[in-house]
């Protein structure tokens, strides 16, 4: 049961990216949980609710022309009810105004629920190193 539960959120995971790519809100809302809590790249701290995290998502698609997502090393955990996982990502693409922008690797951490015999993610974290001296991002690192 657990291999086919990996198997099934690692689709899961391949549908985000899929649906990043094709700039499809109501796809990647089918794949949160109403109640998620996301602590993502854009202020504020967190971004309560299923609204507010495609809000996110809206914003970055209104500023790129084409978008691409992939995503590095994802290592899964696997429960009855419920799982995480941990990943690289980079968002890239092309900007509305033609520039190429090769984006950069962050850290991703997903949290699932099974709720009604399916996985949705209830809490996910998306964070960048910083240098501790400058208080800076560090965006130049790679997986």
């Amino acid at each position: 049961m657990r291999e086919a539960d990996e198997a099934g959120l690692r689709r899961h995971i391949g549908r985000i990216v899929e649906g990043i790519r094709a700039k499809d809100l109501d796809g990647l809302r089918r794949l949160y949980a109403d109640d998620v809590v996301s602590f993502d790249v854009e202020p504020p701290l967190q971004h309560v609710g299923i609204d507010a995290k495609l809000k996110n998502w809206a914003n970055a698609f209104a500023f790129f022309q084409d978008v691409n997502y992939e995503v590095r090393d994802l290592a899964l955990t696997v429960d009855e009810r419920v799982a995480f996982g941990h990943c690289f990502g980079r968002l890239s693409g092309t900007a509305r105004n033609g520039v190429a922008v090769g984006g950069m690797w962050v850290r991703a951490t997903f949290c699932f629920r099974k709720i009604d015999g399916e996985w949705l993610i209830t809490h996910d974290q998306v964070s960048v190193p910083f240098d501790i001296v400058s208080g800076k991002g560090v965006a130049d690192l790679e997986p």
